[in-house]
């Protein structure tokens, strides 16, 4: 008997206008910067040091309009995989 996988669907996460006089924190900016180098703007799920973007850093990336949704994960359908937007990208050279 083949198994279907199980695809559980993310809670929509609408990103706010951009936020002019938001700062990004530390953590939002070595977030953000490492989806300059990826395609399509891929932000990272893991740091540098091998340990898991804290949610919290990204959803309150999303909520500045700094990045944005992208696609349901379906081997770990609770993580949130986002792109860079161009306001994030704007955020980052200014």
């Amino acid at each position: 008997m083949a198994e279907k996988t199980k695809v559980i669907r993310l809670k929509e996460v609408k990103p706010s206008e951009a936020r002019a006089n938001g700062r990004p924190s530390k953590a939002q900016v070595a977030y953000l910067q490492r989806g300059l180098e990826q395609p399509g703007g891929k932000l990272p799920l893991f740091d540098l040091q091998g340990q898991r973007i804290s949610e919290r850093t990204v959803r309150s990336c999303i909520e500045q309009g700094w990045a944005e949704p992208w696609f349901n994960n379906p081997l770990k359908p609770d993580w949130l995989v986002c792109k860079l937007t161009e306001a994030g990208r704007e955020m980052l050279r200014g």
